[in-house]
């Protein structure tokens, strides 16, 4: 449980940096994939989660 709490704090930690390092470049990304088809957005959804996987796999492989 413990891990997972430090993961949501790591995902809050960096949407914060971003927020607050570059506000107006987040309205430029919110607006570019307004503009992409539903298609698009779920293929870099699934993109981002198969990158997440992957990562995580790495780190328990790698970790041991």
């Amino acid at each position: 449980m413990q891990t997972a709490f430090q993961a949501i704090g790591l995902v809050l930690v960096v949407e914060g940096l971003v927020f607050a390092l570059a506000p107006g470049r987040i309205e430029e990304a919110l607006l570019l994939l307004a503009r992409l088809p539903n298609e698009w957005r779920r293929i870099l959804g699934l993109g981002a989660l198969a990158a997440g996987v992957l990562v995580l796999t790495l780190v328990r492989v790698l970790g041991h």
